[in-house]
């Protein structure tokens, strides 16, 4: 068994690479439990959007909006769920380091595609309801807010030191 090193030198788990790689798998795998089930939900939800009595009645900026936040949540399901085919793909194959690696990348992706169709959610949303100002507010806060909570607040954590 090696001992696997943190970022700052100290050492960590005692669990060889291949046991290391499968906790990151597992990890992965969780993860991604969390968002799909919603990512699908939002992307089912927009796809009924158009076959709506009001849906004819958008402006052409505001259906312009549809048609991108359809694209991101289409994207982001995509890339969300590509790690499932790509297990079964390699499937037997020997290939963890390959999957992880990949998976953490798709996952990475999905999550930036998420964030677009949230806020394009938002803007539609706010404008509709609210008008066009209200929905580029009302955007412009959901974009600080996962920025922040998606972003700023892990990168800040991951430059820290850890504290045991």
């Amino acid at each position: 068994m090696e001992r696997d090193e943190t970022a700052d030198g100290r050492l960590g788990r005692d669990e060889t690479p291949a046991e290391r790689l499968d906790r990151n798998w597992e990890d992965l795998l969780q993860e991604l439990r969390v968002v799909q089930t919603g990512v699908q939900l939002l992307t089912g939800f927009l796809l009924t959007l158009p076959f709506q009595d009001r849906f004819a009645e958008l402006q052409d900026f505001q259906r312009n909006v549809y048609l991108a936040t359809v694209g991101c949540a289409i994207a982001a399901t995509g890339f969300l769920v590509a790690p499932v085919s790509l297990h079964r793909l390699l499937f037997r194959r020997h290939r963890r380091a390959e999957m992880v690696h990949l998976a953490h990348y798709f996952a990475i992706t999905g999550l930036v595609f998420l964030a677009g169709a949230v806020v394009g959610v938002v803007l539609l949303t706010f404008s509709l309801v609210l008008g066009d100002t209200a929905g580029w507010l009302a955007a412009s806060v959901a974009v600080v807010l996962l920025a922040v909570l998606w972003l700023l607040i892990p990168l800040r954590v991951r430059e820290r030191p850890r504290r045991d």
